[in-house]
């Protein structure tokens, strides 16, 4: 089987997605090949450089069993890309995610091209539930749910090293989507030290949070984030808003601390209650273990990957 993998990145959320399922993938002997042309460095003109030279790309390189598009700009790509069948995935409600990040205006053209370009597709793949079911309501498509799962092999190589007491970490892209702004801004009150770790290699990043006390995420907008999935395995407690699909993994009050988007006050009063309260980690962390070792890992999803791509193949 030979497969083409279409994403404006290959690392963090959906392009992060894509590089494991890819790894995984060519372990059980598929040819993956990426589309990874040259895009402008420059926040607004990244997609729509990113959409024209990915459609060049696509189209010679070959052909192929399936054409996989990562996200609605790389819909352009899989479109033009020689394949006999094209699957498109994405995470969250796009023109909502344009809406928050850029204007209104931009919002409604991104909900006029995504009513569109999904229609390409023959297959349609999202990680999140509450994503398959919005957009079953919002324009009647159905939605495969195969979320990303996490590579246990590797996480069980990260060293152990001595706990920081009391350090919380942040881990995610310095941006407004993520919330970084808030955690900012009750620093000083929080008793303990936070370390951001917005721009470090993936290894570095989980040792730093393997040493931690507990993980915090204060987005304001998320699917089913990969990093709440890898400090489930390493028992790092996890407190995060309660956006996106972040509920499907966290159990408030069991396998973690579920807070409102956009509230300091709450998310701050969570950390500190966390950083006092040694026997609820402790509780939390076994049970959300348990969750992802036996619902989020690769030895659980990459069979239904390979049956997906099959199927679709029939």
């Amino acid at each position: 089987m030979r497969i083409l993998f279409i994403s404006p990145r290959y690392s963090g959320g959906i392009g992060g997605h894509a590089a494991m399922l890819a790894d995984q993938l060519q372990k059980s002997k598929v040819q993956v090949d990426f589309v990874d042309p040259p895009k402008i460095p420059i926040k607004n003109l990244k997609n729509p450089s990113f959409v024209i030279t990915s459609s060049i790309s696509s189209f010679f390189m070959g052909s192929y069993d399936v054409a996989h598009g990562f996200n609605v700009p790389s819909a352009f790509a899989m479109k033009t890309a020689r394949a006999k069948k094209k699957v498109l995935s994405v995470h969250g409600i796009f023109s909502d995610q344009i809406t928050n990040l850029h204007s209104n205006v931009l919002g409604e053209i991104a909900k006029t091209t995504e009513e569109n370009v999904l229609k390409w597709a023959d297959k349609l793949t999202t990680d999140s539930k509450i994503t398959q079911k919005t957009y079953k309501e919002k324009l009647g498509m159905d939605f495969e749910y195969l979320p990303s799962a996490i590579d246990t092999t590797k996480l069980d190589e990260i060293p152990n090293i001595e706990k920081k007491y009391k350090q919380i970490a942040y881990i995610g892209r310095d941006s407004y989507e993520k919330g970084i702004d808030i955690l900012r801004g009750i620093e000083s009150k929080i008793n303990g030290n936070v370390v951001y770790c917005t721009n470090l290699p993936w290894k570095e990043a989980m040792t730093i949070l393997k040493s931690s006390t507990m993980l915090v995420v204060p987005s304001r907008m998320e699917s089913l984030p990969t990093i709440v999935k890898e400090a489930f395995y390493l028992k790092i407690p996890v407190i995060a808003t309660s956006v996106g699909g972040i509920p499907e993994l966290i159990i408030n009050e069991k396998t973690g601390i579920l807070v409102p988007a956009n509230d300091p006050e709450s998310l701050l009063s969570a950390i500190n209650s966390m950083l006092e309260n040694h026997e609820k980690i402790k509780k939390m962390t076994e049970a959300a273990f348990d969750f992802v070792n036996k619902n989020m890992t690769w030895d659980v999803w990459l069979p239904k990957y390979l049956d997906f791509y099959k199927k679709l193949l029939e």
